[in-house]
C-alpha cells in the first residue's frame, strides 16, 4: 500500500491531518511575532575611553593603541572595523566574526570586558576606565517626543522620568531611556579680583567643596535592644547653603564663599546635545520591546498605559510620536497579508480557468492548508512575521501548487477514463512521487546558500530561506496525500469518455507538438539560435544597473548637517533650526525632529546613529507620502548651499537591510597622515568634478585650532607651579573646574568653580589669569610661568581600520543608484600614484555587496553540489541530468531581457530570485525528462516518447510557471520584493517556454534520436 491508497483509504487519519495544519495556523498567526523587517545581529561592540585634555594624538598613542591590542587577541575577532581618536575620546569598533548569532553574543562581550580588565593598567594616569558598550545596538522601536511650552528642563526631566518608571512595567517592554536631557550644575563665580585680593587659594575652595558634601559611614551603636546608625549632618540642603560654606585661608582667617563669588543653580553652559520637535525643545522617551514579542500588541498596551496616566500629565505637555514600530509593522503586516490574499486569488482564479472547478477547489485548498501549515511550524520555530517571511510566503504560493498540479492532473486525464480512483492514485503518486520529491529537495537548494550565509545580509534574509524549506516540504507532503484524497472525493469519469480518444488532442496541444518537432527536426539551428539569445543576454546583462538594498517604504528622510569640525554646539543649533524652519514650512512635511550633538536612539534597527559631536546635527523628517521626498530633498539642497554654504550637509532615506551610511567610499591607508590627507584630498577632486557625485567629505574632516601657552619650565619650577596648575587654572577661568557634587534626590549636580561672567568671556583674557604660586604664597600673573599663547592647528580626529591609520573619502550618488557613478569615479581614483606602503580599499555600498555575496556564495558550491547529485540519484545516469543542467543558463535569457525592459536593477533580492529560477527550471526538467524516460521504458518509440512527453508536460509546467508568475504580481509594488519579483516572473516566463521546447531537442541530440515524420 503506498502513501496515496493509504490517505484515501484512511481518510480520518487525512482529515485529522488537515485539521491539525489548519488550527495550528490559526493558533500560530495569532501567536507569533510580528516585525517591520527581519531582525539581524549587529556584530560589534565599541570600547569608548576618555582622556581628559589629550590631544587626538597622545589619545592614538597612549590610549586607542592599547585598547586595539587587546582587541586584537579576541579569536572571536573579525576586524576593528573603525578606530576614533579625537580630543580626549577614544572609541573603537571591533567587528566579530560573521558565524556567531545574537546568542552568542553576551559570552563575547564578557570576553571583551575580560581583555579590557586585564589591559587598564596600561593607560596613563588621567585615563578613565574603558567603557564596553553593548547596548548600542539596541532598537528603540517606539520613540516619543515631549514638548511643554513654558516648562523648563527641569520640570520636563520630572515628567519624563515619571513616564518611564511606569512604561518600564508594560509586559513586554525591555527598556525606556529618556534622551535630550540638559544637564544642571551648581557653579560657583569666582571673582580672580577679590581671591588674589584675599589670597585664597583654589585648592582651598576645592577642599571644602569636595569633603562638604561626602556621604560618610560614621558608624553604629547599641541603644538598648537597638543598633542605630549614625549620619552626622553638614550636607548642603539647599543651594544657597553652599554659599555659607566658610573657608579658612593660610592666616586661618574665615572668609565666606558668598564674599568671593556667586552660587547659581544653571544648566549646562555647553550641553552635549539638544533635541526639538517641530522647532520646540524636546526630551524622548525611547522604549524597546523584548525579543520575539508582537510589537503590535506591546504598541497597543503602551497606548493604552499612556492613555491612563493622561491625567498625570500637566497641561501644555505634548507627546509626539517621532517613530512607532508597532503602528508601521501593523502597515507592512496588514499590506502583505493583503498581497497574500491577492497572490491567493490570483493563482485561484488561473487554477480554475485553466484546470475547471473541481481541479481548481482541489488544489486552492491544498495551497490554503499549505499556508496555515507553514504559518503553524514558522511560529513553532520563532520565525516572525515580517517583511522577508510573508515575501516568502507569496513567493512560495506559485512553488507550492506544483507538486500538487502534477498529482491532480496526472488523476483527473486516469479518473474521466473510467479508471477507479485509488489505483489512479497508486499509479500517478507512485510513478511521480520520487521526481517530485527530487525536484522539491532541488527547489530546496536552490535557496540552500540564503540559509548557510553567515554573514549580516543572509541573516537579513534568512528566513526567506527557512519559510521556503517548510512551506515546499509540506507542498510535497500534502501533494502525494491530501491531494489524492481531494481527488478521489471530487473527481468523476467521464460518461462520454471515448478510450481511443487522444486526452491531448486539442488545437493548442496540437500546434505545440508541432512546435517541439519543428524544433527536434530543425535541431541544427534550434540550438544555435537558443545559443545566440543567450550570448547576446549575457552581452545584454552588462547594461543593467547594479544595486545592493532599496530604501525603505517609509516617508522618512533624513538631513544632516555638518558644521566645520570644532564649531560650538550653540552656534551649530542655531544653523540647524533655520534648516528647521525651512523644512517645516515645505509642501507635505509632517513633521521634524532635530537633534543637535549627536544622532538619534537607534529606532530602527538599519539606523545607525551619528557619535557624539557639536558640529552635527540630524533632522528626522516625516511627510504625507514617499513622492513627496524627491521634490522636498531638492529644496532643502538649494536652500542650503544659499543659506549655509560652509556645512557639510548629508541628505539620506531609511534603507531596507544592512549598510554603510556613505555609498561610495574610497578608504587610503598607509602611515603617514600627511600622505594618507593628501590621497583622499585628490581622490575628493575627482568626485568634485563628477556632478553624479554628491556631499562629498572625507571622514577625519577639518583641522580644528587650538590655543596652546608656552610653558616657560625653568621659572615655573623656582615658583613651585607645575604643568597642572597652569592647566588648573586655564580650566577655572574659562568652562570652569568640578570640585564635588550636590545631592538634589536621585541627580547628582556637579559643582563648577569658574571665573565670573566678565573676567572669562573673552580670548583676551587668557593673558590676566592669576596662578597660585607654593611658594610665593600668592598670586601671580599666568604670564610669568607662560612665555605667551601661540594659536595652531591640529587633526580633530584620527581614524584608523585593522590598526591602520585611514582616510575615507566618500560621496553620494546624486541618482538613485550608486553602481554607475561608481563605476565611473572608480577608474579615475585607481589611477591615482600610490607611494609604497599606501593601499587604496573601497567600502561603502561596493564593500557590503562583495561581501553579501561573497558570504552568499560561499555556501553556494555545497548547495549546487548537491543539487547535482540529487539529479543524478534520480535518474542514475549521466545524460538525462546532463539535459536538465544545460537549460539551467538558459534563466538569464528572461533575467536580461526582464531587467532592461523594467527598469530594474540586479540588487542582492534579484539575485535570490536569480537561485530560486534555477530550482525552478531544474524542477520543471526534471518532470519533463522523467515522463520521457517513462514512455521509453513503456515501449515508445523514442521520438514519439519525446513528443508525448513534451505535450503531456506542457499544461502542469505552463501551470506551475503560470500560478508563480502571475502570483508575484503584488509583489512589483514592494520596493525590497520588486527587482526579485521581475527577475523570476520574466526568467521563468521565459525559461518555461524555452525549456519545454529546448529540453526535448537536447534529449533527441545526446541520445541521438532521429526525426520521423510518422511521429
Amino acid at each position: 500500500m503506498n502513501i496515496a491508497e493509504f490517505s484515501i483509504r484512511n481518510k480520518v487519519t487525512t482529515w485529522l491531518l488537515i485539521v491539525i495544519l489548519v488550527g495550528g495556523g490559526f493558533l500560530g498567526y495569532e501567536e507569533m511575532g510580528k516585525l517591520e523587517d527581519p531582525n539581524f545581529t549587529i556584530k560589534q561592540a565599541k570600547i569608548v575611553t576618555l582622556y581628559p585634555g589629550a590631544s587626538p594624538t597622545e589619545v592614538q598613542q597612549e590610549v586607542t593603541y592599547h585598547v586595539e591590542n587587546a582587541m586584537q587577541q579576541l579569536e572571536q575577532l573579525k576586524r576593528l572595523d573603525k578606530t576614533i581618536s579625537r580630543e580626549g575620546y577614544s572609541e573603537v569598533s571591533v567587528e566579530f566574526k560573521d558565524k556567531y548569532r545574537a546568542a552568542d553574543m553576551p559570552n563575547i562581550y564578557d570576553e571583551v570586558r575580560r581583555k579590557i580588565q586585564d589591559m587598564k593598567h596600561k593607560l596613563p594616569p588621567g585615563a578613565q576606565t574603558p567603557v564596553v558598550l553593548d547596548d548600542f545596538a539596541d532598537v528603540y522601536g517606539i520613540y516619543l517626543a515631549m514638548t511643554g511650552e513654558g516648562y523648563t528642563y527641569r520640570d520636563m526631566q520630572e515628567i519624563a522620568e515619571g513616564l518611564q518608571r511606569r512604561l518600564v512595567l508594560v509586559p513586554g517592554v525591555r527598556k525606556v531611556q529618556v534622551g535630550g536631557v540638559v544637564a544642571e550644575e551648581v557653579i560657583v563665580e569666582a571673582s580672580r579680583a577679590k581671591m588674589a585680593e584675599l589670597g585664597i587659594d583654589m585648592a582651598l575652595i576645592q577642599k571644602v567643596l569636595e569633603s562638604q558634601n561626602v556621604v560618610a559611614d560614621a558608624g553604629r551603636i547599641r541603644v538598648g535592644d537597638d543598633y542605630i546608625r549614625i549620619s552626622p549632618t553638614g550636607e548642603f540642603q539647599s543651594v544657597e547653603s553652599i554659599g555659607e560654606v566658610i573657608i579658612t585661608d593660610e592666616k586661618n582667617r574665615f572668609v565666606r564663599l558668598n564674599d568671593i563669588a556667586t552660587v547659581r543653580r544653571l544648566y549646562e553652559e555647553v550641553p552635549d546635545s539638544l533635541m526639538y520637535q517641530d522647532g520646540q525643545k524636546a526630551l524622548t522617551l525611547a522604549i524597546s520591546t523584548m525579543p520575539g514579542q508582537n510589537v503590535i500588541a506591546v504598541g497597543e498596551a503602551i497606548e493604552a498605559k499612556l492613555d491612563t496616566l493622561e491625567n498625570l500629565i500637566p497641561l501644555g505637555i505634548e507627546i509626539h510620536s517621532i517613530y512607532n514600530q508597532p503602528v508601521e509593522v501593523d502597515k507592512s503586516v496588514s499590506g502583505f497579508i493583503n498581497n497574500v490574499v491577492e497572490a491567493l486569488v490570483i493563482v485561484f482564479a488561473v487554477l480554475l480557468v485553466f484546470m475547471g472547478a473541481r481541479v481548481g477547489v482541489i488544489i486552492g485548498s491544498v495551497l490554503l492548508i499549505n499556508v496555515a501549515g507553514t504559518l503553524w511550524i514558522m511560529q513553532m520555530f520563532g520565525i516572525e512575521l515580517q517583511r522577508v517571511s510573508l515575501g516568502a510566503l507569496i513567493i512560495a504560493l506559485g512553488m507550492l501548487v506544483d507538486n500538487a498540479i502534477v498529482i491532480a492532473e496526472g488523476m483527473m486525464v486516469r479518473i474521466r477514463r473510467g479508471e477507479n480512483a485509488i489505483e489512479a492514485g497508486k499509479a500517478v503518486v507512485g510513478q511521480n512521487n520520487l521526481a517530485l520529491f527530487g525536484g522539491t529537495v532541488i527547489g530546496i537548494l536552490a535557496f540552500s546558500g540564503i540559509g548557510l550565509s553567515q554573514d549580516s545580509t543572509g541573516e537579513f534574509v534568512g528566513s526567506l530561506f527557512y519559510v521556503l524549506l517548510i512551506s515546499l516540504s509540506l507542498s510535497w507532503l500534502l501533494a502525494i496525500t491530501v491531494t489524492p484524497m481531494f481527488c478521489a472525493m471530487l473527481l468523476r469519469a467521464d460518461k462520454n469518455f471515448d478510450p481511443n480518444a487522444n486526452p491531448y488532442g486539442g488545437k493548442g496541444f496540437l500546434m505545440f507538438r508541432g512546435l517541439v518537432a519543428r524544433a527536434i527536426q530543425f535541431r541544427w539551428v534550434t540550438i544555435p539560435l537558443v545559443l545566440a539569445i543567450f550570448v547576446s543576454s549575457v552581452f545584454g546583462f552588462g547594461y543593467v544597473k547594479q544595486a545592493f538594498f532599496p530604501s525603505a517604504n517609509t516617508p522618512m528622510f533624513f538631513v544632516d548637517v555638518w558644521e566645520v569640525e570644532g564649531t560650538d554646539i550653540r552656534t551649530t543649533r542655531d544653523d540647524a533650526l533655520k534648516v528647521d524652519a525651512f523644512i517645516r514650512e515645505l509642501e507635505g512635511v509632517e513633521q521634524t525632529t532635530l537633534t543637535v550633538g549627536q544622532g538619534a536612539a537607534r529606532f530602527s534597527l538599519v539606523y545607525s546613529p551619528e557619535s557624539q559631536t557639536s558640529a552635527y546635527a540630524q533632522i528626522i523628517v516625516r511627510v504625507q507620502e514617499r513622492s513627496q521626498i524627491p521634490g522636498a530633498v531638492n529644496q532643502i539642497r538649494d536652500f542650503l548651499a544659499d543659506e549655509l554654504p560652509h556645512t557639510e550637509p548629508k541628505i539620506k532615506t531609511l534603507r531596507i537591510g544592512p549598510g554603510k551610511d556613505a555609498k561610495i567610499e574610497a578608504r587610503f591607508m598607509g602611515p603617514n597622515p600627511a600622505v594618507l590627507k593628501r590621497l583622499a584630498d585628490e581622490a575628493k577632486t575627482i568626485m568634485y568634478a563628477d556632478p553624479l557625485a554628491i556631499e562629498v567629505r572625507d571622514d577625519w574632516r577639518q583641522p580644528v585650532r587650538l590655543i596652546r601657552p608656552i610653558f616657560n619650565e625653568n621659572v615655573a619650577r623656582q615658583l613651585g607651579i607645575s604643568r597642572d596648575d597652569v592647566a588648573a587654572a586655564l580650566e577655572m577661568a574659562t568652562q570652569g573646574s568640578q570640585f564635588g557634587v550636590y545631592r538634589d534626590g536621585n541627580h547628582l549636580l556637579p559643582i563648577k568653580v569658574r571665573s565670573a561672567d566678565d573676567e572669562r568671556g573673552d580670548v583676551a583674557n587668557l593673558q590676566d589669569i592669576q596662578v597660585w604660586s607654593q611658594v610665593l604664597k600668592n598670586f601671580i600673573p599666568i604670564g610669568q610661568v607662560v612665555q605667551g599663547f601661540e594659536t595652531v592647528y591640529e587633526d580633530a580626529i584620527i581614524m584608523s581600520r585593522n590598526r591602520s591609520l585611514a582616510v575615507t573619502a566618500n560621496a553620494n550618488p546624486a541618482i538613485e543608484l550608486a553602481a554607475p557613478v561608481f563605476n565611473e569615479l572608480r577608474p579615475k581614483i585607481e589611477a591615482i600614484d600610490l607611494p609604497v606602503g599606501y593601499r587604496l580599499e573601497w567600502g561603502g555600498e561596493y564593500q557590503d555587496s562583495n561581501e553579501a555575496q561573497e558570504s552568499l556564495f560561499s555556501a553556494l558550491p555545497a548547495g549546487f553540489l548537491m543539487m547535482v547529485i540529487v539529479t543524478i540519484l534520480l535518474f542514475g545516469k549521466l545524460r538525462q541530468p546532463l539535459i536538465i543542467w544545460l537549460t539551467v543558463p538558459l534563466s538569464i535569457i528572461g533575467i536580461t531581457y526582464g531587467l532592461l525592459i523594467a527598469r530594474g536593477a540586479f540588487d542582492f533580492m534579484a539575485l535570490l530570485g536569480a537561485l530560486a529560477l534555477i530550482g525552478l527550471m531544474i524542477k520543471n526538467s526534471i518532470v519533463l525528462v522523467e515522463e520521457i524516460d517513462h514512455e521509453i521504458a513503456g515501449g515508445k518509440q523514442p521520438l514519439t516518447a519525446i513528443l508525448d512527453s513534451a505535450v503531456s508536460r506542457m499544461r502542469p509546467v505552463m501551470m506551475a510557471a503560470s500560478t508563480t508568475i502571475l502570483g508575484l504580481i503584488p509583489l512589483l509594488q514592494d520596493v525590497f520584493f520588486q527587482n526579485m519579483s521581475i527577475t523570476m516572473m520574466a526568467g521563468l516566463g521565459v525559461a518555461t517556454v524555452l525549456t519545454l521546447v529546448v529540453a526535448p531537442t537536447f534529449y533527441a541530440v545526446l541520445f541521438k534520436v532521429k526525426f520521423d515524420k510518422s511521429a
